[in-house]
């Protein structure tokens, strides 16, 4: 949208923020976290699995 269609003193996504309802917002915010711990998951599995390499490389003879 240009400024000419907006005034200098609101912000261009204003009008879009004010649509979304708390249905919506509660939706995301479920999701955000949803995801949050599918990565935070993910974190502690790649650690365990390199944790586990380290130890066989370890015990291996020299």
């Amino acid at each position: 949208m240009s400024i000419m269609t907006h005034g200098f003193d609101r912000r261009f996504g204003a009008e879009r923020a004010a649509r979304i309802s708390e249905a919506r917002k509660a939706q995301l915010k479920r999701m955000a976290l949803q995801v949050l711990g599918l990565l935070s998951m993910g974190s502690v599995l790649t650690a365990l699995i390199a944790l586990r390499i380290a130890i066989h490389l370890w015990h291996l003879p020299a």
